[in-house]
């Protein structure tokens, strides 16, 4: 057993970063995203004890990742969303430059929202091909699809966020 342990710890602990960051992707909250974390390392442990081993890592975990994100937000529709208690908290942070921070933090919260209202289907496809890295073949393989299908996702999907984007920069100039 703690042979199988080491083996899938040097599989797999490269590839935390990519998790993470998709997991960030998938879900709303920092604390949501470090469970989604957990479970895919947890459910892929599972299935290397039972010696289900991908011969590539990353797309493997990615997919594991996307199938539990995409039931937590089924399971979650059918019930109220619930608002933390530090979210309503206002943090006093002191900062030497305030103004330049207010500005990264509005965009940054621009570019979540913007991606939230992307269709399922292109976030996945933007988060996996142009935040993580994977490549058009592998997000394919990550996804269930055809890599026409991730193409053609990533072609609109870009073109939505930067619509989204456009509309809302010239908000905040006018």
């Amino acid at each position: 057993m703690a042979n199988e342990q080491d083996e899938f710890l040097r599989a797999t602990m490269g590839a935390v970063d990519l998790v993470y960051n998709l997991s960030r992707r998938l879900t709303d909250r920092r604390q949501d995203a470090e469970d989604l974390v957990q479970d895919t390392f947890l459910q892929a442990f599972r299935a290397w004890t039972d010696h289900r081993r991908p011969k590539k890592v990353e797309p493997w975990l990615a997919t594991i990742c996307l199938n539990l994100a995409r039931s937590r937000y089924r399971s979650r529709a059918r019930r109220p969303s619930e608002v933390p208690f530090e979210e309503w908290m206002v943090e006093g942070r002191s900062s030497a430059d305030p103004e330049s921070r207010a500005v990264q933090v509005i965009e940054r919260e621009q570019l979540y929202r913007a991606m939230r209202e992307l269709p399922e289907e292109q976030r996945v496809a933007i988060t996996l091909v142009d935040l993580s890295g994977f490549s058009t073949y592998e997000a394919a393989e990550a996804m269930g699809t055809p890599r026409g299908t991730v193409l053609s996702r990533l072609h609109r999907g870009r073109r939505a966020l930067a619509r989204l984007l456009g509309d809302r920069i010239e908000e905040v100039i006018r």
